[in-house]
């Protein structure tokens, strides 16, 4: 054990520690030659080594799967390829081996969310294959770039139900954003590359490949160019990220921002992975607009920015939705008016006398609220070119009256609990958490109430350090995530956030942390149930706790993490032990677990409930609400999502 965590410490000392340093994404449209010849072209090469060797190509630092016999000869490959660059003193790709294929999916997910590079995974056919379709679905629902790559039987035995097999193509065609079931040898190459650009392009997304083992063994030779002819996708990337900002079409905008008194910017996630982060800090600052980001959003501007009011919607921030009720211009970029943030969505900035909307889906456009401007394009250039063209024009609105409006609203509605409560408060322990990083930390949760508490009380100074599931909501993330982003960040502090009944998911991932050194530090707000089924059965049916109690279970987690091989192993009971034991627990060197009990009575507020206005929001005992509004008394209508 202790040689296999120095070789893999080794090879993780080897990975580049920021995306500057990996091959940029290539830029083939067409199967042509490359300027400068590949210097492996013309060799003879298996199947499974043409794959690893464009992995290595694309410049993934790190791969995540699990092995099978369907897939053995790429993972041979893997070795080999591995093998010779260790010889050679050139850097090697680690193969990080979970507990299952769920977390090797999430573990790429994790990598690719923190990263911005395509995480991979590495899976056998059959249940190998179907473990991936969570996360598969999660990162096409959050927009994540990862490429899965299934083993599968024999191309003679397809459709035969051989050993473990499974229709994957039919299976992933509907979670994926593309799927390829590679028959022809002679495609493969262009094929795993071609997979790389549609997950990285446009709006990204997960992509599996399909790969029988047949032709994971055939030889051939490595031609070191070359993607598949898919002219309609490219004809549509090159239709989106060649658009440019027309002059006019900046006038227009202007005219709009100009006749604002109460301009918002609603930033969600397409701003972090449209890489716009900059460019909408510039545009804020420059033209005096304040922002406010959905849960995938977080990050996209410096949470302790002064033009930043946090996260709106479900359970955003009360002067969050304010700000949003009162607005009378509406900046949307990389964000799609979901129902976690527009429950009622003819309501929705109801005040706003215009919408203009920023995104690199046209499907975006119009799909949920109607707007008066639009842009369909990459929003960094968009951002940019607007914020050119302001400052070209002397276009400096100034909204001073608005921002004192909005800082009144803050002071007025600002986040609070019960401060003097001799129980564990949730949010007590997030903001000591936030005071020792200081914003710096990548932070990755699984989902529930601690989700919730972690976007609402920690501090992110730039975008991709908040790792979450947002519109699949899949419990059992965090681990995983926060295991593949300190893989892709070696040098970082990389923390879960987690909860009892969420990282019970995939707890079997502490192991990996375990194995292979990984610093992760993991905290487990324990309040011995499904916390946010619980605050939903408590408000809308009668506090009948089914099936969400998990009071009289068993497990105990600081013995599970020390049978993981966690050193660092405690458990917080007192809330005086809160500001030591955090610190102490962020400190340590390795990987570190601590299990926190927490008031089991806290909730999460402020809290829209599904379907409802921002002026139907329930703020709890300790955050002041502007309206009147009771508390829903009945059960949420059969339409109504959870």
């Amino acid at each position: 054990m202790a040689v296999l965590r120095a070789v893999v410490k080794l090879l993780l000392s080897l990975v580049p520690p920021t995306m500057s340093e990996a091959k940029p994404p290539m830029s083939d449209t067409v199967i042509m030659p490359r300027p400068q010849t590949h210097p492996l072209a013309g060799q003879a090469m298996t199947g499974a080594q043409i794959i690893v060797q464009v992995i290595a190509d694309e410049g993934v630092s790190a791969i995540f799967g699990y092995s099978g016999g369907a897939i053995l000869p790429t993972y041979d490959a893997v070795f080999l390829y591995n093998e010779a660059r260790r010889l050679e003193g050139a850097r090697q790709i680690p193969l990080i081996v979970p507990a299952n294929e769920q977390g090797a999916g999430f573990m790429a997910a994790g990598y690719a969310r923190s990263s911005g590079r395509v995480g991979v995974a590495l899976v056998t056919s059959g249940p190998g294959a179907t473990n991936t379709v969570t996360p598969i679905r999660d990162s096409m629902a959050d927009s994540v770039p990862i490429v899965v790559i299934c083993g599968q039987v024999p191309t003679a035995a397809i459709g035969s139900d051989a050993f473990q097999e499974a229709p994957v193509s039919s299976i992933m065609g509907a979670v994926a954003k593309h799927v390829f079931l590679v028959t022809d040898p002679e495609k493969l190459e262009a094929t795993v590359r071609t997979a790389f650009e549609v997950a990285r392009t446009g709006r990204p997304g997960p992509v599996v490949l399909d790969v029988p083992k047949d032709v994971q063994n055939w030889t051939g030779e490595f031609r070191g160019h070359g993607t598949l002819p898919i002219p309609g996708y490219r004809r549509r990337m090159d239709s989106a990220t060649l658009s440019s900002v027309a002059d006019v079409d900046a006038a227009r905008f202007f005219e709009l921002l100009e006749a604002a008194e109460r301009p918002l910017i609603y930033a969600g996630g397409g701003a972090v992975n449209g890489s716009a982060a900059e460019a909408l800090r510039e545009f804020a600052e420059a033209f005096d607009v304040p922002v406010v980001t959905t849960l995938m959003g977080i990050g996209a501007i410096d949470t302790t920015h002064p033009l930043c009011l946090r996260m709106l919607g479900m359970h955003g921030a009360a002067f969050a939705n304010y700000a949003v009720e009162d607005c009378d211009f509406l900046i949307t970029v990389g964000a799609r008016f979901d129902d976690r943030v527009a429950g009622d969505p003819q309501r929705f900035a109801a005040n706003a006398r215009a919408i203009a909307h920023l995104d690199i889906d046209r499907a975006e456009i119009n799909k949920v609220k109607r707007v008066q401007w639009s842009h369909v394009g990459p929003m960094r250039e968009a951002l940019a070119a607007l914020t050119a063209w302001g400052r070209r024009r002397g276009r400096a609105p100034k909204h001073a009256a608005w921002r004192a409006a909005l800082e009144g609203l803050r002071r007025a509605h600002a986040m609070n609990y019960d401060r003097e409560s001799p129980l564990i408060q949730p949010y007590y322990v997030m903001e000591e958490i936030a005071r020792l990083t200081r914003g710096e930390a990548i932070i990755a949760t699984g989902v529930g109430q601690h989700q919730m508490w972690a976007a609402q009380y920690c501090e992110f100074r730039q975008p991709r350090q908040w790792l979450t599931s947002g519109s699949m909501g899949t419990m059992g993330f965090g681990l995983p995530a926060a295991i593949g982003a300190q893989v892709a960040n070696p040098g970082r502090l990389v923390i879960d956030i987690d909860g009892d009944a969420s990282i019970r998911m995939n707890i079997g991932e502490l192991e990996t942390a375990t194995t292979y050194d990984l610093p992760v530090k993991v905290v487990v707000l324990n309040n011995f149930g499904d916390g946010m089924v619980k605050q939903w059965q408590k408000l809308f049916f009668k506090g009948r706790l089914s099936a969400s109690d998990k009071s009289l279970h068993k497990k105990d987690f600081v013995r599970a993490a020390q049978a993981d091989g966690f050193a660092y192993a405690v458990r917080l009971e007192r809330k005086a032990d809160v500001p030591r034991v955090v610190q102490e627990f962020l400190e340590f060197k390795g990987p570190a677990f601590l299990e926190v009990l927490i008031d089991t009575d806290a909730g999460v507020y402020p809290m829209v409930g599904p379907g409802q206005s921002y002026d139907k929001m329930i703020t709890g005992d300790f955050i002041a609400s502007r309206h009147a509004a009771a508390p829903r008394e009945s059960p949420p209508d059969p339409s109504e999502l959870f």
